[in-house]
C-alpha cells in the first residue's frame, strides 16, 4: 500500500489531545502517535509517519576528517520530485545501497534526521506539526507549509559525483 493512502487511513479524527493523554477533553481516543512507543506501532502505523517532504532522500556527504555530515540539495535517484515520494519504495535498497529502511533504533542513532520528521518528533515526545498528514488530512500541507523539498531539490541523475560538493546547502551540528 503506497504511503500516502495509508496516511489517509490512519488520519485521526478527534481533537488536539494533551500529549501526556490518552484521550482528549471530549473523550476520544488520542492518536496513535501520542500513545505508542515507536516499536510498538504496527507496519502501516509506522510508515504512516513518513509525511513525505524528500528531506530524508537528499544525499549527505560526510568529511572523513571531522566526521560532520554535510545536506547537499540533490535528491536520490529513485525519489520522484513532483511527489517526494519514492519511485520504487518496496525495491528501493534493490536499486540505491545506502538507502537506510529506518528503524526505532535508527531514529535513536541517525543525526541527520530533520527536525521536523515525525519518526524524530515522536521519539522526543514531542507532537507532529500541524501540516503533518496525519493531523491536516491531505498531503498538499507538506508543501504548503514549506517542509517537502520540491522545488528546491535536483535529482543525482543529473550531477556527477565529483560535483556533489558544490551541491551543499549546509552542515549539520555533530
Amino acid at each position: 500500500m503506497p504511503r500516502n493512502e495509508s496516511a489517509k487511513q490512519l488520519k485521526w479524527q478527534g481533537s488536539i489531545a494533551d500529549p501526556g493523554t490518552k484521550s482528549d477533553a471530549a473523550g476520544d481516543e488520542a492518536p496513535f502517535w501520542r500513545t505508542k512507543a515507536l516499536e510498538e506501532m504496527s507496519t502501516e502505523e509506522w510508515e504512516s509517519l513518513c509525511d513525505g517532504c524528500g528531506q530524508c532522500c537528499l544525499i549527505k556527504l560526510e568529511d572523513e576528517d571531522t566526521g560532520q555530515i554535510a545536506v547537499t540539495r540533490l535528491a536520490c535517484k529513485l525519489l520522484d520530485l513532483g511527489t517526494c515520494q519514492c519511485s520504487n519504495y518496496p525495491a528501493r535498497q534493490d536499486h540505491v545501497h545506502d538507502c537506510v529502511k529506518l528503524t526505532p533504533e535508527d531514529v535513536r542513532r541517525i543525526s541527520w534526521l530533520p527536525e521536523t520528521c515525525a519518526y524524530r518528533l515522536v521519539e522526543e515526545g514531542k507532537d507532529l506539526g500541524w501540516w503533518h498528514p496525519l493531523v491536516s488530512g491531505t498531503q498538499e500541507t507538506v508543501f504548503e507549509a514549506g517542509i517537502a523539498i520540491r522545488g528546491s531539490a535536483i535529482s543525482e541523475k543529473k550531477v556527477r559525483v565529483e560535483r556533489y560538493p558544490a551541491h551543499i546547502v549546509g552542515w549539520l551540528k555533530p
